[in-house]
């Protein structure tokens, strides 16, 4: 197998994800954003035997600010995957062998070893991973919650009776309202939409993830055609506003928000409504909307998901302990700063548990 290591300005990476079928989250302009947003470099991974591919981007971050001066071996680096779903993908002919799939992560490991990498952890893409996850081990792959889709490639008809009754009549209403939703040029429309997206994070008391400066807003620009901006409007003033990435037939929401002053006519679900429309005219597969916050079913934001479509995809992290010891010595040093049991961190769900929050 061929192990291959690589910058964000190698060319080998958009040739590679030429081939493969990825989303937007692989693409070299996306996971630049985000590892300036971060601060932390970006390479991406790919082993290769003959025509069998695996491809995996992710963000290198230094762990010195979880380990004491005198540790042995050198500084110790940790990974993780740039935000939303990106994740291993593989060419159609890796996907048919599971001996190569299973072979090409313990490559992937070594190669992460050598590099005194100490865990790494990454989000699979809900749609892509449903062709491999069944040869990865329970060990490393984790169920994570849920996430909902729209099938563009059901007809209008068949849409619209799989949005559940509620939505269809709020969708209507907003209509008898004279509410329009449109895509309009993103840098055209950046103000806006920052303020609705930083007002709606206000008004839910989303926590500081979830909040981006204007680096990141302008940064997005760098995405090209592949990013849409849809509005809603009434006479006089935008009342909604969501982006959309286009990538490989999926279209996948990203961040968006409603204004308050307008909640209870509810102009998101017309958004949402127009976009099915919209991608599917477009040739898509897929309308990827996600998941709730945290994996959660229970929660309003999946319940409003999934009033849009029946068609639900698992969704997996990735959780790799690259070096045990240097991952039991970080543990123990973290649970020693923040005066809790080291058991007290294993049995987090929170991964790596060493970086879990006093």
């Amino acid at each position: 197998m061929d192990v291959q290591i690589l910058a964000l300005d190698n060319p080998l990476w958009l040739q590679v994800l030429d081939g493969i079928r990825h989303d937007i989250y692989h693409l070299p302009a996306y996971v630049s954003i985000e590892s300036k947003r971060l601060e932390s470099p970006a390479e991406a991974i790919i082993i290769q035997e003959e025509s069998k591919i695996l491809f995996l981007p992710y963000l290198l971050r230094s762990c010195k600010d979880f380990y004491p001066e005198h540790l042995k071996g050198g500084e110790i680096f940790d990974i993780i995957s740039p935000y939303g779903y990106s994740g291993i993908v593989l060419s159609q002919e890796a996907i048919k062998d599971p001996a190569f799939i299973q072979s090409a992560l313990k490559e992937v490991i070594k190669a992460f070893k050598a590099k005194n990498i100490c865990s790494a952890f990454f989000r699979l893409h809900p749609i892509l991973s449903a062709q491999y996850i069944e040869h990865l081990d329970s060990s490393i792959a984790t169920p994570d919650g849920v996430t909902v889709s729209v099938d563009l490639l059901q007809s209008e008809s068949k849409i619209w009776a799989h949005t559940r009754k509620g939505h269809q009549s709020t969708i209507n209403k907003c209509k008898r309202l004279g509410l329009q939703a449109r895509i309009v040029p993103y840098s055209e429309s950046m103000e806006v939409f920052t303020s609705i997206y930083t007002e709606t994070m206000n008004r839910v008391s989303a926590t500081q993830s979830y909040y981006f400066n204007k680096d990141y807003f302008e940064d997005l620009l760098n995405l090209g055609d592949k990013l849409h901006c849809c509005i809603v409007e009434n006479t006089d003033q935008i009342v909604a506003a969501s982006l959309f990435f286009e990538c490989c037939g999926i279209v996948q929401a990203h961040l968006g928000g409603t204004r308050t002053a307008f909640m209870s006519q509810s102009p998101f679900s017309l958004l949402l409504h127009h976009m099915r429309l919209w991608a599917k005219e477009r040739g898509n597969e897929f309308l990827h909307l996600g998941g709730g916050v945290g994996g959660s079913q229970e929660d309003r934001l999946f319940k409003f998901k999934s009033g849009f479509s029946r068609q639900q995809h698992d969704f997996y992290t990735l959780r790799l302990i690259i070096n045990p010891e240097a991952y039991s010595e970080l543990l123990q040093h973290r649970a020693q700063s923040i005066d809790v049991p080291v058991e007290k961190l294993q049995q987090s769900t929170f991964f790596p548990a060493y970086r879990i929050a006093s």
